[in-house]
């Protein structure tokens, strides 16, 4: 499986505090039978000065990856970021540079729901312009079992890719919609938006086991190899 949204790079946000931390996490994904993971710290254009935070996660991806040779048989890391969405983000010359892998995909954390039409046609923008393939972040974290305001519908309309949390999965309260979305194609991604190894630890695992109880074990090979063609694997 492919974690594709993670903050385990040590020290960048509020994700893992230390290389310490951030190995036990990765300990944790792998005995979940993560073999891949997407290392996503929050990025914000309002907050951030490009510049700074590029050498910021290049020091803490350093850090990590050195120490990660130390212990086989753990995740291989991918490098991107959690970009939070803001008004012309698809004209910004930081598109490329925020890319995960500098690849072919970029991983959105949208509004609050709510989504205005610009928000739509921004997305779209970003494929169109820049040949990238937004990945929306945690879309569970907008939409509730009793209201969505159309976004799954409204995102299977546009070039994106759609990520989950696992624990849209686990939640007794979200779990059948989680599994009625994934079974109708609304999510293609799945990451733990892990933060730390106690309150927001990962938690793969309990989430593949739902979803395979519930809609078999080929929905969740079909989710791995999605994931690894999108980061080109």
């Amino acid at each position: 499986m492919v974690d594709f949204h993670s903050h385990i790079l040590p020290g960048i946000d509020d994700g893992s505090r230390s290389v310490e931390e951030s190995i036990t996490m990765l300990q944790l994904l792998a005995e979940q039978g993560v073999t891949h993971v997407v290392a996503t710290p929050h990025f914000y254009a309002r907050h951030d000065r490009p510049e700074v935070f590029l050498e910021r996660r290049k020091k803490a991806a350093g850090i990590l990856l050195n120490e990660l040779v130390k212990y086989p048989g753990l995740p291989e890391v991918s490098i991107g970021a959690e970009v939070y969405y803001f008004r012309g983000i698809s004209e910004s010359d930081l598109i490329p540079q925020l890319t995960i892998d500098q690849k072919r995909c970029i991983m959105i954390e949208s509004p609050g729901s709510p989504w205005n039409e610009c928000f739509y046609q921004e997305l779209e923008q970003i494929h169109r312009r820049w040949g990238i393939t937004p990945v929306v972040a945690h879309m569970d974290r907008y939409i509730a079992p009793l209201r969505t305001h159309r976004i799954p519908q409204r995102l299977r309309e546009l070039p994106v890719a759609v990520q989950a949390n696992a624990s849209f999965f686990t939640n007794r309260a979200t779990a059948g919609m989680a599994v009625r979305l994934l079974r109708d194609g609304y999510i293609q991604l799945l990451g733990t938006d892990c933060h730390n190894t106690f309150d927001r630890a990962p938690n793969m695992g309990a989430a593949a086991a739902v979803i395979e109880k519930n809609l078999g074990i080929h929905v969740l090979e079909n989710i791995r190899v999605f994931s690894r063609e999108l980061l080109e694997l």
